[in-house]
């Protein structure tokens, strides 16, 4: 019987964001595996890392098989050290995904299950999710996710060094990330070019978190130095496009034999300096120093504390192209239609200048004319508009004294009252949600109580996150379809960017954005508090407070917001 993973099926339930055409792209994601299995490794064998020997071959698998009569394999992109690794496709949530298969007696399959299960539990976007992680049929295979649209460090650096801002967004990103998942007991140990992948929208995600080094038998005594230390690696790689040991790697040259481990600013002139210093402060080890003597940096979290501490370095400014130089005409050189003078002759001939404007028998004639009729035109309406206020000064002196009557159908406009709500959940239009079980909170009279986001980091919209791109938020339910005259909403924090919506009458279960075309107010930054009463009153049963980006949390990239009550009036 297959033993299954209950955290990873509920990642792979509720992660059903790439479509099934994009399984058969050819990508960087799949290939990078087999290039990052042939490289060499970046430290020495007396690094701290132990590696075992895998005696069994691969499992004998072709594209086409299926796993548990869902993941059918496409496409073979590693196989060694018993182990094979695919481009897959989920045919249940119709999706590509990776998948890494070994046979279930292989020495190494209870560690790669263990440390699948244990990165399936964490749950962090930086990181490439576990997806599944199951034993059956004599096999044991993982399966994460699958990006199409990222390009792995490798690709980035085999056109030469980065941009100081990339570089600094690059150890930043990936320190924090691997500090977070230290805090939770887990260490990459393969952390390489290609384990790192840079999202289109400029985001940084680790795959492999444990299981690369499990599924390769490494073991480590200092786990956070190791992975410290390979940080270090990819700035110094990512500054001077050299690798910082003697042998080539992952397309990279070696430093020369017998030099040490020379700063990156004496590698490649024009290095920025402070970046220079942070990665030799991460790589000081086995007799290397930080340059000006500071103190190295053991762990992620040193690491991330000394990037944070850094200036801010700020991208470049765009190149600016000046427009060309403005050329003269020969028609405004005064030459147009000039005969060609002989050599040797001066040509004085006269240009003929043209009459200005309106100065000939017809345009005076004209001139009057016009003048004539627009003072005919000022005299007729000056006459009107006087007769205008004579009559009304008239009307008014008769009627002053006539108050009309009460009408009995002038009835006092109805006070909106709070309309009863049947229940409340998360929008969630990409299927994984966020804070599910908080959304009732927003709805229980408590304003002490909330739905609060969690901290995303980088990025307003949600860490700028492909599940994110259509924000999210609160639906709240009337239970039936009722007039909704206003609205009184409390937000867990003043600048966000919300707007709010309401379904369709008709509308069972909306889920999307598509789903509610009423706009109950505009998409604008609000404060602590939104109220809007409406002109005339909408017909719905549901309504959606629609969040799109976060406000700061009073760190320096941290965003995070929430809904504390909300209140349908009607």
């Amino acid at each position: 019987m297959a033993e299954r993973s209950t955290a990873a099926v509920d990642v792979a339930d509720n992660s059903g964001e790439t479509l099934a055409a994009k399984a058969d792209e050819a990508t960087t994601d799949g290939t990078a595996e087999a290039q990052d299995s042939a490289a060499t490794e970046p430290q020495d064998t007396d690094d701290g890392l132990h590696r075992s020997e895998s005696p069994l071959p691969a499992p004998d698998l072709h594209s086409g098989h299926k796993l548990a009569r869902r993941y059918r394999l496409e496409e073979c992109v590693t196989r060694l050290d018993g182990f094979s690794s695919w481009r897959a496709v989920d045919e249940k949530l119709r999706r590509a995904v990776g998948v890494h298969v070994l046979p279930a007696d292989h020495p190494r399959a209870r560690s790669v299950l263990a440390a699948a299960r244990s990165a399936a539990l964490l749950g962090d976007p930086r990181f490439v999710q576990v997806l599944d992680a199951v034993e059956e049929d004599d096999l044991v295979y993982v399966v994460h996710e699958w990006l199409p649209d990222a390009v792995e460090l490798t690709a980035l650096l085999a056109s030469g060094p980065m941009e100081a801002h990339d570089a600094y967004q690059l150890v930043s990103q990936v320190s924090q990330a691997m500090a977070a998942a230290h805090r939770e007991g887990l260490a990459h140990l393969r952390l390489t070019p290609g384990a790192v992948l840079r999202s289109s929208t400029g985001q940084y995600r680790i795959r492999g978190l444990a299981v690369n080094a499990a599924l390769r038998g490494i073991t480590s005594d200092g786990p956070q130095r190791a992975d410290t230390e390979a940080i270090g690696a990819l700035l110094y790689a990512a500054l001077t496009h050299r690798w910082p040991y003697e042998t080539d790697a992952y397309g990279l040259s070696g430093l020369p034999k017998g030099v040490g481990l020379l700063a990156p600013d004496q590698v490649r002139a024009g290095v920025h300096r402070g970046l220079s210093e942070i990665a030799m402060r991460a790589l000081a080890n086995d007799g290397a120093t930080a340059s000006r003597q500071e103190k190295p940096c053991t762990t992620p979290d040193e690491l991330a504390k000394a990037v944070a501490a850094m200036p801010r370095i700020r991208p470049p400014e765009p190149a600016f192209t000046a427009p060309p130089e403005y050329q003269r005409t020969t028609y405004q050189q005064g030459t147009y239609r000039r005969p060609p003078s002989s050599p040797g002759i001066a040509t004085t001939a006269p240009v003929a200048v043209p009459p200005p404007p309106l100065q000939s028998r017809t345009g005076k004639a004209l001139k009057w004319a016009v003048s004539a009729l627009l003072i005919a035109a000022l005299g007729l309406g000056s006459w009107q508009l006087a007769e205008k206020l004579i009559g009304r000064a008239d009307n008014s002196g008769t009627d002053s004294t006539q108050t009309p009557p009460p009408s009995r159908d002038n009835k006092p406009p109805v006070q909106p009252k709070p309309l009863r709500i049947d229940s409340a959940s998360e929008f969630m239009p990409s299927g994984s949600g966020i804070s599910q079980k908080d959304a009732p909170k927003a709805v229980d009279g408590n304003s002490g109580t909330a739905w609060i986001t969690p901290r995303y980091v980088g990025y307003a919209n949600f860490g700028n996150l492909p599940p994110r791109k259509d924000g999210s938020g609160v639906i709240v339910d009337l239970g039936s379809v009722r007039d909704i005259r206003g609205l009184k909403i409390k937000m867990f924090r003043g600048g966000q960017k919300a707007e709010v919506l309401a379904a369709d009458p008709n509308a069972s279960v909306p889920s999307s954005l598509a789903d509610f075309p009423q706009h109950l107010t505009k998409l604008e930054t609000v404060g602590s508090e939104l109220k809007q009463t409406l002109d005339k009153p909408v017909r719905a049963r549901f309504v959606l407070v629609h969040i799109t980006e976060l406000p700061s949390d009073g760190t320096s990239d941290g965003y995070r917001g929430g809904i504390s009550e909300i209140s349908v009036l009607g």
